[in-house]
């Protein structure tokens, strides 16, 4: 017995419609949003730890892979950066440390809409994620893909994306001490929650940050605004700055 013509291709997406790898996942996170994704965006945040009084950071993030953070009081002129694969440091305008370290945060949660997705393949995979290891989940009752660990593994590096809305909810990332590298890896636990809508893409106004099982870090941004004018050397790596878009909001 034939199916008719118009029913084949419904059949087919009924069975044929989810990723079959991380690859795959990544593909269809960019071709979901491309065109609409807001190319920047700049926050006021609330940091709160548990065991220090609450700061004031605030944050201008540019896709593809820069992101600035400017720790009040502004005239202390400390600042965390991110410029690719590099941390920066500066601190009373000076810049006192730098790293290799790229934040997958900013890989997973923005610029893997704006990004060519082999960038991101690529990035993802220089993190030891196995993006051939993917499965189906849940997570605060919403149905996930997981990407880089069989379902029980809490312990190798993995990212979680919604399924509906294809946005990244959960990072778990093992780091090694660099001090002590025989040492157990600390497991990082961040999770991006309660997305609001900006512009015609998305943004997670929170993220929960657990070390060991335990909270260290919560942030709440407020004020938050999509493809606002950024100075041009407001990354820059070398050299501080003023960030002129703070006074300007």
């Amino acid at each position: 017995m034939r199916l008719p013509a118009l029913l084949i291709p419904l059949a087919l997406l009924a069975t044929d419609g989810g990723p079959k790898s991380g690859a795959d996942l990544v593909r269809q996170m960019h071709h979901r949003y491309t065109g609409t994704w807001y190319r920047n965006l700049t926050f006021v945040q609330t940091t709160t730890f548990p065991d220090r009084p609450p700061e004031t950071w605030y944050e201008a993030g540019t896709i593809p892979g820069k992101l600035r953070i400017d720790i009040a009081p502004l005239d202390s002129m400390k600042v965390f950066m991110y410029v690719g694969d590099s941390a920066i440091v500066f601190e009373g305008g000076k810049r006192v440390a730098a790293r290799r370290d790229r934040n997958l945060l900013m890989t997973l949660g923005f610029d893997v809409y704006g990004q060519r997705p082999e960038t991101t393949i690529a990035q993802l995979k220089a993190q030891s994620i196995d993006l051939d290891r993917i499965r189906e989940d849940t997570w605060d009752g919403t149905k996930v893909w997981v990407v880089g660990a069989d379902k029980g593994d809490t312990t190798t590096n993995q990212f979680w994306i919604e399924q509906k809305r294809l946005l990244f909810v959960r990072l778990i990332e093992a780091h090694k001490s660099q001090k002590n590298p025989s040492a157990a890896p600390s497991l990082l636990d961040i999770t991006f929650e309660n997305y609001q809508p900006l512009g015609k893409a998305w943004v997670a106004p929170r993220c929960v940050i657990k070390l060991n099982g335990k909270e260290v870090q919560r942030e709440e941004y407020r004020d938050i605004r999509a493809d606002v004018k950024l100075q041009p050397d407001l990354y820059d790596p070398v050299t501080y700055h003023k960030a002129t878009w703070i006074e300007a909001k």
